[in-house]
């Protein structure tokens, strides 16, 4: 061999080799892709609430390079131009209460029907097309609160869309969730039928409570979910105090899912991270979340949707009563929160196919309720960073942050609904959902 031979894997390579060799890192840079930058008429400030006009985004791989007028942008000469015309630039939307996994019927017996004629595999391909259509409707990152009796099907669904063979968006996941034993779904089913599965991981007791967050946890869950309530409050203090500490161990949150005003009260003595839902929360216990910094997820879009769709149905004069006193205490509660100063963020909570994808609902229900525009913006970006311990990453249009960016026509701070018409959907620099050529 000559004194200047190299071997590689048992080959000899000569120096002609390595010259070759050394131009593949220039080869690469050449065919890689070029640098985007996405120009629109407006760009929205979140933190702001103001708009950047003529505004532009420079993005450099995965991330955001630079933000401002178009007019001023560093950006190279070779940049691809993306040019959305007089859309609105956003952050990509964040819901964090998400059930990917869920495609319940809306029937009485639809859940039990679920978890009793769909095997494990055709729940994961459910939640595999409602991550699509949810990513597709702007909403780039979601938290999703358990996994509806699918098992572990959502850790498998988010390492798949992380490794690039699911279309989905971000996800944190909570596995199987945590609630005290025949306190949730299904409910009527035979004793006889052993073994029937469950929504939810049943526990009794403190070290039974234990041990099913430590095996979520070992099974991959970013968060965890327990029930502080059903009909009535039932898991304790020391059940869901466990939950607490086991989760804070591993430096994961805790969502709790409380209605009752005892049991957003045995929540907070336990030291969840959020309340989801809270619609029993009393004006003490909002004083409490704003001192503790507990996160309110309202979950009002549902809902509100559903009792607008009744509003011209034919209603007994009892039913119309009490469907418009529960918008009333949907009202207050929000409005109490808002004037609490308790940290709000944005969660849909769609369980059937009519609302997975239609997160944006949430949004108008919010402000149809009293929230301001800026604030219910804020809810689905920054707050929901936030709330995710994500805010380094995305949320805003900010230099370093991950592209995830959507447009929409018009002026979202006038017209919250056009948040549910997204043009256009970047996620971490790659178009998920580009604008149609005009005609």
């Amino acid at each position: 061999m000559a004194a200047f031979d190299l071997v590689l894997i048992g080959e000899p390579m000569n120096l002609r080799t390595l010259a070759l060799l050394s131009l593949i890192p220039a080869i690469l840079t050449a065919q890689a892709d070029p640098p985007i930058l996405v120009k629109a008429a407006r760009l929205l400030d979140v933190r702001k609430g103001v708009y950047i006009s003529n505004a532009a985004i420079w993005i450099d791989g995965t991330r955001i390079k630079e933000v401002g007028a178009a007019s001023a942008m560093h950006a190279p000469q070779n940049v691809r131009i993306i040019d959305l015309g007089n859309a609105t630039l956003l952050p990509g939307l964040i819901d964090s209460h998400t059930d990917l996994m869920a495609r319940m019927a809306s029937s009485a017996d639809g859940y039990t029907l679920s978890l009793a004629t769909k095997s494990q595999a055709f729940r994961a391909l459910e939640g595999a097309y409602n991550a699509r259509i949810t990513l597709h409707a702007g909403f780039t990152s979601v938290r999703d609160v358990e996994s509806e009796g699918s098992g572990y099907s959502d850790v498998a669904l988010r390492d798949a869309i992380e490794q690039g063979i699911a279309e989905g968006p971000r996800m944190q996941v909570a596995t199987r969730g945590i609630a005290a034993v025949g306190q949730y779904n299904p409910f009527g089913v035979s004793p006889d039928l052993e073994g029937f599965p469950t929504g939810a991981q049943m526990v009794s007791g403190v070290e039974d409570t234990r041990r099913a967050v430590r095996e979520q946890i070992g099974h991959g869950a970013n968060l965890i979910k327990v029930y502080a309530d059903w009909r009535y409050p039932t898991l304790t203090v020391d059940e869901i105090r466990v939950v607490v500490e086991e989760a804070h161990k591993q430096k994961l949150k805790v969502a709790c899912h409380a209605t009752t005003a005892e049991g957003i009260g045995n929540a907070l003595a336990a030291g969840v991270d959020s309340i989801e839902h809270g619609n029993g929360v009393t004006r003490e216990q909002l004083q409490l979340m704003k001192a503790k910094g507990t996160f309110l997820v309202p979950t009002v879009g549902a809902v509100y949707s559903m009792v607008e769709r009744q509003r011209n149905a034919q209603l007994t004069a009892e039913q119309r009563q009490r469907m418009e006193t529960f918008v009333k205490v949907m009202r207050q509660s929000l409005q109490d929160a808002i004037s609490a100063g308790v940290k709000i963020a944005s969660g849909f909570d769609a369980s059937g196919p009519p609302g997975q994808g239609n997160n944006a609902h949430e949004l108008s229900s919010l402000a149809a309720l009293g929230m301001a525009p800026p604030d219910v913006i804020r809810a689905a970006t920054l707050r929901g960073a936030e709330l995710m311990g994500w805010q380094d990453d995305i949320g805003a249009l900010e230099a370093g942050k991950y592209a995830d960016i959507i447009a929409v026509d018009g002026d979202p701070l006038a017209d919250i609904k056009s948040l549910q018409n997204v043009k256009f959907v970047m996620k971490g620099g790659t178009i998920i959902r580009p604008l149609p050529n005009p005609r």
